[in-house]
């Protein structure tokens, strides 16, 4: 018995993602293959996140000597550092390290 139509095109056969059955997707539902395979977190190690055109951040491994802390700098400062674009407060961080080596007294 042939499905009678409806006149109706459902979003998946229209070329549109089916973003709610893609968020319930649990990572064992994934079929990986040579053509798509599994990755790892130093696969996208680097990557740089966009949204609308824009750089939003780039994707890193924070090891286990990370810590989130707020701070406040003089807004010049981080101007500063924000203008050699993404990566910026890995700069700071290496500038507080060699500071650190400079002053090993604190």
């Amino acid at each position: 018995m042939s499905k009678k139509s409806t006149g109706t095109t459902s979003r998946v056969e229209a070329g549109e993602t089916d973003w709610e059955r893609v968020r319930a997707l649990r990572d064992e539902d994934i079929q990986h293959d040579t053509d798509s395979p599994p990755t790892t977190a130093e696969d996208w190690e680097g990557a740089v996140m966009r949204q609308g055109g824009e750089v939003i951040g780039t994707v890193s491994r924070r090891g286990p000597n990370k810590v989130s802390v707020t701070i406040q700098f003089d807004r010049d400062v981080v101007d500063a550092f924000k203008a050699d674009g993404v990566g910026w407060q890995s700069r700071m961080n290496e500038a507080l390290r060699e500071w650190l080596a400079n002053h090993p007294e604190g």
